[in-house]
């Protein structure tokens, strides 16, 4: 076999950071298995502990990392727990989207905001993505959005405990490394 025909090896930077990636997933989809037999505070409201696993890929990934996860987080996890293509299933995966797309633009655009900040609006916009697919598929009521207020201040709460603990574990996995 010639020299040309061997797949070169991944690097060791490259394969310790799939490790990580693979750390964070697999953290992720165990935090939204877990959440998923906790009641819930109100319609399609969770904590969202599974975002903190999202934080830190961001920061210690980039931002495609953090994106794949959020996908992969919803996927699995979905299969875990029975509600793979369910209605549950894709209004989880339409709020994850819109919080990843929010997380990684705010974090390009705004680099100084505080992973607090960043988990607050991802937190947001989490909610209004699975309140725009549940009254665009399911429930084209209108007056469904009476209650959004009260689930966005929910949101804005669990967003910051949620930055809190991130802020929290990035800076320890900081000094460690």
């Amino acid at each position: 076999m010639s020299q040309q025909q061997l797949t070169p090896r991944p690097s060791l930077a490259s394969l310790e950071a799939t490790a990580v990636w693979l750390t964070f997933v697999l953290l992720a989809i165990g935090l939204h298995v877990f959440e998923s037999a906790l009641p819930n505070l109100g319609p399609w409201f969770k904590l969202g502990l599974a975002n903190i696993m999202t934080l830190l890929a961001l920061v210690f990934l980039g931002a495609r990392a953090a994106f794949t996860l959020a996908i992969a987080r919803v996927v699995i996890g979905s299969m875990f727990i029975g509600t793979l293509l369910t209605p549950t299933f894709f209004i989880s995966l339409a709020g994850a989207i819109a919080a990843a797309v929010v997380l990684v633009v705010c974090y390009k655009l705004f680099p100084r905001l505080s992973l607090i900040s960043l988990s607050m609006l991802a937190a947001v916009a989490h909610m209004c993505g699975q309140f725009i697919t549940v009254e665009t598929w399911f429930i084209q009521q209108h007056a469904l959005y009476y209650i959004l207020p009260p689930l966005l201040a929910l949101s804005v709460v669990s967003g910051w405990i949620n930055g809190a603990l991130a802020t929290y574990i990035h800076q320890r996995l900081k000094e460690s490394l």
